[in-house]
């Protein structure tokens, strides 16, 4: 390694570990929307269930309330506290040290989640249970939001390739979830009791997200980029001054200071770094930007740059929570009728095939970006994704009171959540990782932290929506 070449990535461990702090980010939210059987089991009314079998033998058929609506209150609770809280850590995370949000955050998540584990074995009236499983998603999700902006405002800071392995973290953390439900159904373990290991499962993997960045600052790749931001300035003023110093030395003294000078004048220009991948306009490539790091960038001037990206990936999610799972989480099969397919056919064909090609969607990011950041592509085709929404409702969703099923068959609903799930992930890493590098290197965090708040922005707007597509079926 030359003294103009920064320090690589041994081994990808930064790589791996922002996919790590990616998968745990999302984790507990797949975890807690994936075990909505769990959730919905225990919202039963006795009284509803002892008149059933007293009037036919066989429990009631029909869901309570508080049942067939918990996908909507639950999509609500977790999508309006991540966006009122990313809202706010785009303006406090100048004044709060990053590793207080991003550590802070970890810890409180995985506590939620060890209380979730012990409520498995308290028995609670539905009600009850169904206010302390709402607060328990609001505080998940409240951190959730302060780790996602603060780390997506981290990567902005490393070269573009390191906003992708956050995404594919994000997407693998549902896989996850996915998985471990349906190996719980294939064992058997389908008794409350059992999700006690579901939800530890979910602290344990809390853990390593945390020692994983506990090990972050050791990596030099990692310090490299994570300092050369707030050095660059100190740096070219104490270059310029040293340069007048040994100037003003050297017209007084002999040629010996003269040689002095030009090989002082070489090593510091050799220091600096080749390249500044974020810490400049890309098509001003030979322009190296001084600033100020004590002037906060402004958040308005930053939104100007990235509109675009901004707006895109706000519309990529707006579309993606409208339908799932409030809208595809109740689609029923017709070829799982009295057979096994029943059992699995919304774990695998809902839950785990939409992050299974979710994740790949995120990934392929790695391979090529296509289409530019520049070009009108990306917002089209992101706006061409709408055409999800009809499809989804017009599936065999039930219970229904309007619209007529016009596709049926198991087959079409698969079709339409693979499209709709490589979409979802390819178009919403895209947009992540454009947005900070459509500004420069001092702006990258803010800029990070903007494009986390309007992915946020578009989970809450899908969730709101989402009680009109209901309806509307």
């Amino acid at each position: 390694m030359t003294a103009r070449d920064g320090p690589q990535d041994r081994y990808k461990g930064v790589w791996l570990i922002f996919f790590i702090l990616g998968l745990g980010t999302l984790l507990p939210w797949n975890f807690f929307m994936t075990a909505r059987e769990y959730f919905i089991s225990r919202l039963v009314e006795p009284e509803e269930m002892s008149h059933f079998r007293n009037q036919t033998g066989e429990a009631a058929s029909s869901p309570s309330y508080l049942q067939s609506m918990f996908d909507n209150f639950m999509t609500l609770c977790a999508m309006v506290p991540l966006l009122i809280f990313t809202c706010l850590n785009s303006f406090i995370h100048q004044r709060i040290p990053q590793q207080i949000r991003i550590l802070g955050s970890l810890v409180a998540i995985g506590l939620v989640f060890l209380v979730t584990a012990i409520m498995v074995k308290v028995a609670m009236e539905p009600l009850p249970f169904f206010v302390f499983t709402m607060i328990s998603i609001v505080f998940i999700n409240s951190f959730g939001a302060i780790l996602q902006s603060s780390l997506f405002g981290l990567a902005g800071l490393l070269p573009a390739s390191y906003t992708a392995p956050i995404m594919s973290g994000q997407g693998l953390a549902g896989t996850f979830a996915a998985l471990a439900m349906i190996f719980s159904i294939a064992i058997g373990a389908q008794k409350p009791e059992s999700y006690i290991g579901y939800f530890t499962t979910a602290c344990v993997a809390i853990g390593l997200a945390i020692f994983s960045y506990i090990l972050l600052p050791r990596l030099d790749f990692f310090r490299y980029y994570s300092m050369k931001d707030k050095t660059e300035y100190c740096v070219y003023n104490a270059e310029l001054e040293t340069k007048r110093d040994l100037i003003k030395k050297a017209e007084r003294k002999n040629g010996i200071i003269r040689s002095q000078l030009s090989g002082v004048c070489h090593a510091l220009l050799v220091c600096l770094p080749a390249d500044e991948p974020n810490g400049m306009e890309q098509n001003n490539p030979k322009i190296i930007p001084i600033h100020n790091p004590d002037e906060k960038p402004s958040v308005v001037a930053i939104f100007k740059k990235l509109w675009v990206m901004a707006l895109s990936v706000c519309l990529v999610f707006t579309v993606t929570i409208g339908v799932f799972p409030s809208v595809t989480a109740k689609v029923s099969t017709v070829l799982g009728e009295g057979n096994k397919w029943g059992l699995y056919f919304l774990p695998v064909s809902c839950f785990l095939l939409f992050n299974v090609f979710d994740w790949i969607g995120r990934s392929l990011t790695a391979l090529f970006t296509w289409p530019g950041k520049d070009s009108w592509l990306l917002p089209v085709m992101v706006a061409l994704r709408v055409v999800f929404i009809p499809l989804f409702m017009l599936c065999n969703v039930q219970p229904r009171n309007y619209l007529p099923v016009v596709f049926s068959h198991d087959a079409w609903y698969i079709i339409f959540m693979i499209f709709f799930s490589i979409s979802n992930g390819y178009l919403a890493s895209l947009c992540m990782c454009f947005g900070p590098k459509k500004v420069l290197a001092h702006e990258a965090e803010t800029a990070g932290a903007v494009m986390a708040f309007f992915l946020s922005l578009g989970l809450a707007l899908g969730a709101a929506v989402s009680f009109l597509f209901r309806i509307l079926i």
